[in-house]
């Protein structure tokens, strides 16, 4: 692996969370993409005679667990589940480099991309008039538009003072009906049709609550804190200017 001579390191490799259901070997897959790679990342930096001003590794909000409705910020306890527990264990093999050089933990939340990721997928019922809201509605998800991920990921490079963990996700977290009425409205759409959440664990099994019932209300305190400035700080915004 080369990073002599790199001035900024971003480490975003593991295996999809969303593949397939979480079986023993799944897990194992997806902790140990993740983890080793860090490691060797982590390694080869350690190794190096010139070694990078800044590390960037990949990180996830699942790392809270299912936090209900009170706000979240960087500073908040972590979870326990599978997903948190990943993601614990992501982080603390990064974390290993801040010895080596600025180490920033990228907790990014639901990226919001009409090209790829999840909001395609999320929008495909929609399109055929069967969306609506995901089990009760009433968790949240916290988002981010693709534009500003990318934006706040080089104000983090650039900004010295930012190192640790820091929040991937815009200002204005939704309800889970309150995203699909949004996506609903910029798709000129009904938002009719809900998916029980039995329905979603038959599907999906432990990855159901994880990834889509179990809600976490994540603000990006550290960003803001810090004098980031949001492009797309609202869903209305940010869902037109995909869909526009």
């Amino acid at each position: 692996m080369v990073v002599e001579g790199a001035d900024v390191v971003v480490n975003l490799a593991g295996e999809p969370l969303d593949a397939g259901q979480w079986t023993a070997a799944r897990k194992a897959s997806i902790l140990d993409s993740r983890v080793r790679a860090t490691e060797a990342v982590v390694k080869a930096m350690s190794m190096a005679t010139q070694r990078p001003k800044v590390f960037l590794n990949a990180s996830a909000i699942g790392v809270y667990g299912a936090q209900g409705d009170g706000a979240v910020a960087e500073d908040s306890p972590l979870g326990s589940d599978f997903l948190a527990t990943v993601c614990v264990q992501w982080e603390t093999a990064a974390m290993a480099a801040a010895w080596v050089t600025r180490t920033v933990l990228l907790r990014t939340g639901l990226v919001l991309d009409g090209n790829g990721g999840a909001l395609p997928k999320l929008a495909l019922p929609f399109r055929l008039f069967a969306g609506g809201r995901v089990g009760s509605g009433n968790q949240y998800w916290s988002w981010i538009h693709r534009e500003d991920w990318v934006r706040m990921v080089r104000w983090a490079i650039d900004t010295e003072m930012v190192k640790g963990p820091l929040n991937l996700t815009a200002p204005g977290p939704v309800t889970n009906r309150e995203f699909t009425q949004a996506l609903a409205r910029a798709l000129h759409r009904p938002a009719i049709a809900p998916a029980p959440a039995f329905a979603l664990r038959f599907l999906l099994g432990e990855m159901a609550d994880a990834m889509i019932l179990n809600g976490r209300r994540v603000l990006p305190a550290k960003a803001e804190m810090k004098g980031f400035e949001f492009r797309y700080p609202d869903l209305d915004s940010a869902l037109r200017q995909i869909y526009q």
